[in-house]
């Protein structure tokens, strides 16, 4: 099969491009040729870029598209009027953050509703409020320009190497340097997750089996908790002694420190994170330990860096010295 992926270098675009490749599809990836890989030379690329010129794609079809890197609705349009009609059946990869948090916890996807696109400035900034709106005006759009038939992939939070957010990569890093590690409660909320190499084997999988509709890929189900997660991390990739300590979710907020615990969804438990993945597992999809991908982004962060806004240890130490 001849496989146009849009994006394709960069996190779950290169878990995809090397799982489509090693199943036997031509690819093809377009993107706008700014990031190194080191995805097997049968892969081809493209270089082009959705804000403006995607001449790249005259005169080429394909028997199916994957698009991993859709955030406006205008980037599904100008994908969609470069094809022309030449893309095949089409795969657009978004997000669980489409939905507005259903009522209960276990929802299915016949359950959640995909936020409306009242009041959304389609040009306006990608924040924490309006990522998943303009997620789901994205699959709006897809639907408009591809039809029915398009398959959504909405994951949940994904883990694993190259992962450009560096979420995993602070806990894996932080269980390492050992001591206390501080990770706020409450210890009952729910964290699920997906490894990127499973949601690149799911949607390949999927596109060779013609599924259509949409499929929300979120595991473990039923959710573990946030912090029972981290003390796997802990546990796993920590030297000798290394522990977590709760924070009080509330302290955490009021110091400000909120948005420096990556994969943690708040004081509150969300129904975001306790979605039922019955159908995604029906599918076929099978989730790699944690601490698999604990072990592939140790290996990876050899290369890496860390970023700026990750919690400092002196920040850490007045954390826990707190209470």
């Amino acid at each position: 099969m001849r496989v146009l992926i849009a994006g394709g270098t960069s996190f779950v675009g290169h878990a995809i491009a090397q799982t489509a490749h090693e199943a036997g599809h031509e690819v093809t990836l377009i993107n706008r040729g700014r990031t190194l890989h080191d995805l097997p030379a049968g892969v081809e690329r493209l270089v082009g870029d959705r804000q403006g010129d995607l001449s790249a794609l005259a005169g080429r079809s394909f028997d199916a598209t994957i698009d991993t890197i859709a955030y406006r609705p205008r980037d599904v349009s100008s994908l969609a009027g470069a094809l022309a009609g030449r893309g095949g059946r089409h795969v657009q990869i978004s997000s669980i953050s489409a939905y507005r948090p259903p009522t209960t916890a276990g929802a299915t996807e016949e359950q959640c509703e995909l936020w409306d696109e009242e009041d959304l400035d389609p040009e306006g900034p990608i924040t924490g409020t309006t990522y998943g709106p303009l997620k789901a005006a994205c699959e709006r759009a897809a639907h408009r320009a591809f039809g029915t038939d398009t398959l959504f992939v909405r994951p949940t939070y994904v883990i694993g190497a190259r992962d450009v957010t560096f979420r995993l990569p602070y806990w894996v890093v932080r269980a390492t340097s050992g001591g206390a590690v501080a990770v706020p409660g409450p210890r009952a909320n729910a964290l699920q997750y997906v490894d990127a190499r499973d949601l690149a084997s799911f949607t390949v999988a999927q596109l060779d089996a013609g599924t259509t509709g949409a499929v929300h890929v979120a595991g473990p189900h039923p959710a573990p908790g946030y912090v029972e997660s981290i003390e796997r991390i802990v546990a796993h990739a920590g030297p000798p002694g290394a522990r977590v300590v709760e924070l009080d979710a509330q302290r955490v907020v009021a110091a400000g420190a909120a948005d420096k615990f990556p994969l943690w969804g708040g004081p509150e438990d969300s129904t975001l994170m306790r979605l039922d993945s019955a159908r995604a597992f029906g599918l076929g999809l099978r989730l790699r330990p944690l601490e698999e991908s604990v072990d592939d982004v140790a290996a990876w962060w050899a290369t890496q860096h860390a970023p700026a806004w990750w919690l400092e240890s002196a920040s850490e130490r007045r954390l826990l010295e707190e209470g």
